[in-house]
Formats: structure tokens, sequence, C-alpha cells
């Protein structure tokens, strides 16, 4: 095979769109243990993005209030501040990936050009109403990351097209990330969640990975929570946070496979919005 290195985003888009079969390379992390488990054999080029200094930066822009992040930005960087205090759940969901190895080379980008329903950085992404940045030689386009997910380990991406940034709002309101796996550390989600509050717009999101071939999003729970949420007191009753979990659950579409049933990973994400939820309100009795 035949390895490029381009130092610039323009370089890096002349020569994919040269060779739209090209696999790009960011840290990886998912690349290379499907090419070891002979799952992927890349034949022709591989451009190698990790020198692309345009795809490793990041900004914020405190006046319009988002956070722009390069496609080659790692897991490492995203737990430092002050990204860590702007998207305090993308934080949360890069101290859990892999280990500090991992976390070194792995990319944003690269988590949702892969777009497994197992990716830990996706149900953030998708609670956040992330947009991303798209660039090709026949120029840029901008897509909701919902939009460019849309099936197992399948994109929406056009030949020729990579991903260059993603923008998240930079939002008042508590927020974070939590999953469950076989072990505490150094696992692929069984089942995973994101809740995000705007306290703002007073609503809410909340989004699960691995009960789906792609990033669930529960607006029926979202809408339902907000509502009953006390804005002032930032509390919530708990019939209706019970309420939320039967909703989160429903939503769900897990399979049974090797790492666990379908039944379980529906509970587990029920589990893991309570957490969230409890985290993010305080729950009391309805009041009179």
């Amino acid at each position: 095979m035949t390895v490029a290195v381009p130092t610039t985003l323009d370089e890096a888009v002349r020569l994919f769109a040269a060779e739209p079969s090209a696999m790009l390379l960011a840290g990886g992390t998912d690349a290379m243990v499907e090419i070891n488990d002979g799952h992927r054999r890349p034949g022709g080029l591989v451009i190698a993005l990790n020198r692309v200094s345009d795809l490793r930066t990041w900004r914020h822009d405190a006046e319009r209030r988002t956070l722009t992040i390069g496609a080659g930005v790692t897991y490492s960087e995203l737990m430092q501040e002050p990204i860590a205090t702007l998207a305090p759940a993308l934080a949360d969901a890069s101290r859990t990936v892999g280990s500090p190895q991992i976390r070194n080379a792995g990319t944003l980008g690269g988590n949702l050009g892969t777009c497994s329903p197992a990716g830990d950085g996706l149900p953030v992404l998708s609670a956040l109403g992330a947009q991303v940045r798209i660039v090709s030689a026949a120029g840029e386009r901008a897509a909701s990351v919902d939009d460019v997910m849309v099936g197992v380990k399948r994109t929406s991406l056009k030949p020729g097209e990579m991903i260059a940034e993603i923008v998240l709002p930079v939002l008042d309101g508590w927020q974070g990330y939590a999953k469950v796996g076989v072990r505490n550390a150094m696992v692929i989600a069984i089942a995973s969640a994101c809740l995000v509050v705007d306290t703002d717009a007073r609503q809410l999101s909340i989004a699960l990975g691995s009960v789906g071939p792609t990033i669930v999003r529960c607006p029926e729970a979202e809408r339902q929570l907000a509502a009953a949420v006390d804005w002032a007191a930032l509390s919530v009753p708990s019939d209706a946070l019970d309420e939320f979990v039967g909703l989160v659950s429903s939503a769900s579409r897990p399979i049974t496979d090797h790492r666990s049933t379908a039944d379980y990973r529906r509970h587990a994400v029920g589990v893991l919005a309570k957490r969230l939820a409890r985290r993010a309100f305080t729950a009391g009795e309805r009041r009179s």
C-alpha cells in the first residue's frame, strides 16, 4: 500500500479527491483493530491525517457560545481544561475511552467517522445537537451529527468527503455521560447514555449508545421530564423520574449479541438515565 502524509487540509482533500477509495487514518485506534482481526484490508492509498495541523486545533467563541473542535483533536485533549468545563459530558466520555495510549491517539473525528453505535463520543455529540463541518474538493457543507450517523459504521459522507470540524453549543446546565461494560475500564460500552440540560431554554436531551444501529434519541422522554422539572429549584418529582426511565428504556432498540442481551441493554439504559437525571436534578415527592 501507499501511505500519504499531508500536512494541510487542502492537501488532504486533494489526495482524497484523486482517490476516494483511500482509507483515512487518524489515530488508527479503530482501524488497526479491524486490520489486526482480518476484517479490513486496506489497499491502494492510506491518507494519514495526524500531521494536518488544521484538524488538530479547537476554538471557543464566547460571543456565539460555541466550541469548535477539529476532527483530529484527541480524547486526552478533550479531557483537559478549558474544554472540560465548556463541554463536561464530552470530557466525561473521553475519560472512559480505552487506556492513556488510546486516548492519546484516538480522535473525535475518527470516532464519528467510524460511526460505531458503541462510540463513546457519539451520544454526547447527539445530545448536544452538534453540527459537523464536512469538506471535499467540491467545497464544504454543514450537517447535523444525527444526519451524519445513518447506521452501524455507516455515515452519510459522500465519496471524497471528510470531517473537518465539529461545532458544539456551550450551554448553561448540568451534563454528563455514563456507560456500562463488562469491567470498569478498557471496555466497549454494552450500553451508554448522555444527558444534557439547557437551563436557559428549560430543555434537556438524552442520547443512548449501543442500543440501536446508531445513536438513539428519546424525544418523548425529553419532553416529559422537561415539563416535570421545577426549573427554579432544579428538582423533579420522583414519579416523573420513574416515568422518564420507562420512556428511555422503551425508546431503545437493542439487540442480543456476544456482549449482552437485548433485555439487559434495555434495562441498563434506564438505570443510566435515572443516575444521570438524579445528578442533574434533586428528586423529591410531587408537591401539592
